[in-house]
């Protein structure tokens, strides 16, 4: 009786040795009140300024609510809509598939070196994380893919690069060492797992935030591509979406460009040509998808970075 009174003395002694004060409550509120605005207010800014004529624009500056709203900006990148769509399938296919390959890849080199049981696990860790600080240098990257592995105007070429990063494994490694105890696995050989079974049905279910992590982190890496596109890809059939939104700008640029040298009076027909609108509407239908993406892996996030952290 005596231990349990003491026990409810301790948590109410801790509850309010933790507790604050409502004057405390309310700034720490207010304080993440405010950050959240300052997060939130630059993306609807962007979206705000591709909704703003052009010729308003240029006269008032960038404004939260614009006195004339514009679509023109996507009426230009949804001009062809076709190629959009295109560009979105092949922007979509590379990020899972990539992603899928990145996790699969990351998970199966990460595990083994991770394990002391492993004999070879110094010479495959340090063998992986060299690249991190040196490279063989992009031409003879470049050579090796184009001419040896002959991945010019091929999907591949956008996935393949990608699929392996040091990064990712020295993540994954650390998160084995810490949270995957040697009795388990060993308990699991005893029971007559073999090293494949153990791998798929218990190292797998209980690293759900690390490969969460990867799988974000691949995610954007790939959704945010377009200098594989720039170097692999020539026919447009293959352009990603970055690559292909980028290649709209450039053509507007060179627009804006001839109609400005140009002779004659091209003065309000330049100042109608969306430029800056037709940047940040590229931000929007780039960002986009991300953002209705990350809530769901953000609960595992947080506790992936954590891990990744520590490096072991």
């Amino acid at each position: 009786m005596k231990t349990k009174i003491i026990k409810t003395k301790n948590i109410k002694e801790s509850l309010s040795l933790n507790s604050i004060s409502p004057t405390a409550n309310l700034i720490i509120n207010v304080i993440f009140i405010v950050y959240c605005i300052a997060c939130v207010a630059p993306l609807f800014l962007i979206l705000m300024v591709s909704l703003t004529d052009q010729t308003s624009l240029a006269i008032n500056g960038y404004s939260f609510f614009p006195s004339k709203i514009s679509f023109d900006a996507y009426r230009y990148l949804f001009n062809d809509l076709e190629k959009l769509l295109r560009s979105y399938g092949i922007t979509i296919f590379t990020c899972v598939v990539g992603t899928f390959f990145c996790v699969l890849f990351t998970m199966l080199y990460a595990y083994p070196i991770s394990r002391k049981s492993f004999k070879y696990r110094n010479f495959f860790s340090f063998f992986m994380f060299f690249t991190m600080l040196f490279q063989g240098g992009l031409v003879p990257w470049y050579i090796m893919y184009t001419k040896y592995l002959h991945l010019q105007d091929n999907i591949i070429a956008l996935i393949m690069p990608a699929v392996m990063n040091a990064f990712y494994v020295l993540i994954a490694k650390t998160f084995f060492t810490i949270n995957l105890p040697d009795s388990v696995l060993e308990a699991a050989r005893i029971d007559g797992a073999s090293e494949f079974k153990i791998f798929y049905t218990i190292v797998i279910p209980m690293s759900t935030p690390v490969i969460a992590t990867i799988a974000l982190f691949s995610f954007l890496s790939y959704w945010n591509d377009w200098y594989l596109c720039l170097l692999f890809i020539n026919d447009p059939q293959y352009y990603n979406l970055q690559y292909s939104m980028y290649q709209a700008l450039r053509s507007l640029q060179f627009l804006t460009s001839s109609l400005a040298s140009a002779s004659g009076n091209t003065t309000s027909a330049l100042a109608n040509v969306p430029g800056e609108t037709l940047r940040m509407a590229m931000a929007i239908i780039g960002i986009g998808p991300i953002i209705f993406a990350y809530p769901f892996f953000q609960r595992y996030f947080i506790k992936g970075l954590t891990i990744g952290a520590v490096k072991g």
